[in-house]
């Protein structure tokens, strides 16, 4: 029998396409009814495929490719993540002519299939990705498992606590748990290959990822024990960024406050334009620093350094109301002498004349007045104490009034061993300071108040300063 060249040409076609099908590379379409049992009443979509009475195991995966958007304000985090979950079902039949180690199959059978109910315990938000296509896929392998992966964006709730902000570290948390099945009919377990997978180029701005890890997370609730994994991304706050706009300033300005002590005490205008400068950019200083964060009840560790280097400001500003205290601090005035009231002259009376005596009276009480002397002396003479005595009579000139009277004068010189010794002579004293007027003394004051100032408020500074770090040392 002649066979034409047409002919033949297209027997030799269709021989090749029936051994490309035979060797698999054309696969004829399925149906979710060439996977389901022939009697699709026998499955049951909401019963998860227990075999012999035991629970389900769903393995889980996840790859982190992001992380981001973190937001101390409303305590949440972006996560971008690829989401497997792998279970076996053996009440699936397999495609006939199944060759490859797994097949593809639709996503939307899941809908009349078993799948977990898992779902994200702390997310607030969940984007699926749809472009260019919806990012997910089914895999069906020979065992008659399947895998189901999704991307994900997730905005989860991150629970924070800022008791040692800035130097506190952060643990946000990734948690998957069942919706429906408790622990009786299903469990969710880690992938014992490969868990978890973290992107090592994940760079955030303020905090650092320095560890994550995996943990079981299940709960007990009113109605049994769900399962339930999680994902911990450790997250420790960066401090440098802090170290340059938050402390260092913060330490200028106080320190700037301090001017203010050498400025002499009477420019009033130049010092207290200083404090209060000083005291409202610590106020702004302190309020930027608290911008980000929500408003919490307990004290940070940040509004303790805050409100101290405040307090300092203050105390600066404070020193000097004390220095214009001591400056305008005056004596209580002594009361006022009022001059004496004018007494009324009354005329003088004029003495009465003594009354003259006969001389022959006067000298009798002349002569007994020198008997006395005479007495007085040879008592004198007897206990050796005089050493010389010389009489003399002396006139009186001729001009002297009165009578003439006799008179003897005694000289008496004092043995050497009796007589005192000459006192030695005495230093010439210096000449007395000048005394500072009461202004000077103030001013004297005042500045001591400054120097003492510059001392003390820089070292207590340093020491509080100095606690501090050492406190928080080990957050570093």
């Amino acid at each position: 029998m002649q066979i034409m060249v047409p002919e033949l040409f297209i027997l030799v076609i269709l021989s090749a396409c029936l051994d490309k099908f035979a060797v698999g590379e054309f696969q004829q379409s399925l149906a979710i009814t060439d996977i389901l049992p022939e009697d699709v009443k026998r499955y049951d979509k909401m019963r998860p495929p227990k075999k012999q009475g035991q629970p389900t195991i769903v393995y889980f995966h996840v790859t982190v490719m992001g992380l981001d958007s973190i937001d101390e304000n409303s305590m949440t985090y972006v996560a971008d993540i690829f989401f497997a979950q792998t279970w076996k079902d053996h009440r699936l039949r397999l495609p006939e002519n199944m060759t490859a180690e797994y097949r593809l199959l639709e996503v939307d059978w899941l809908k009349n299939m078993w799948r977990p109910d898992s779902f994200f315990k702390n997310a607030k938000s969940v984007t699926f990705q749809t472009m260019t296509i919806p990012n997910h896929y089914m895999w069906l392998y020979k065992d008659k498992t399947i895998l189901y992966m999704v991307k994900l964006t997730l905005k989860l709730s991150c629970i924070m606590n800022f008791a040692i902000y800035p130097h506190d570290t952060q643990e946000c948390k990734l948690q998957m748990e069942s919706l429906s099945h408790t622990t009786d009919d299903m469990i969710f377990q880690w992938d014992p290959t490969t868990p978890l997978v973290v992107d090592e180029n994940i760079e955030l701005p303020q905090v650092a990822l320095i560890r994550n890890e995996t943990a079981d997370c299940t709960q007990v609730y009113s109605t049994g024990n769900f399962t339930c994994l999680e994902v911990v991304f450790t997250l420790k706050r960066r401090l440098v960024y802090y170290i340059f706009n938050t402390y260092i300033p913060t330490c200028m300005i106080v320190i700037m406050s301090w001017v203010s002590f050498w400025i002499k005490p009477e420019a009033a205008p130049a010092r207290v334009t200083l404090g209060v400068t000083s005291l409202l950019t610590l106020s702004t200083q302190h309020a930027k620093s608290q911008s980000s964060l929500p408003p919490v009840s307990y004290l940070k560790a940040v509004d303790a350094f805050m409100s101290v280097c405040t307090v300092f400001v203050f105390m600066a500003l404070m020193e000097y109301c004390l220095i214009n205290i001591v400056l305008s601090d005056t004596p209580i005035p002594k009361p006022i002498a009022y001059p004496p009231k004018p007494v009324p002259e009354q005329p003088k009376k004029e003495p009465d004349p003594l009354p003259s005596l006969p001389a022959n009276a006067t000298k009798q009480i002349v002569g007994e007045k020198i008997e006395k002397i005479e007495k007085i002396f040879d008592e004198m003479t007897k206990n050796k104490r005089i050493v010389h005595t010389s009489r003399r009579i002396v006139k009186p000139s001729l001009d002297a009034d009165g009578p003439w009277i006799p008179r003897q004068e005694s000289h008496i010189i004092l043995a050497p061993t009796i007589a005192p010794p000459p006192p030695p002579p005495q230093a010439e004293p210096e000449p007395p300071k000048p005394k500072l007027t009461p202004q000077q003394e103030r001013l004297k004051r005042a500045i001591y108040i400054d120097r003492t100032s510059r001392i003390l408020f820089p070292a207590l500074f340093a020491s509080l300063n100095g606690i501090y770090w050492i406190v928080f040392y080990e957050y570093l």
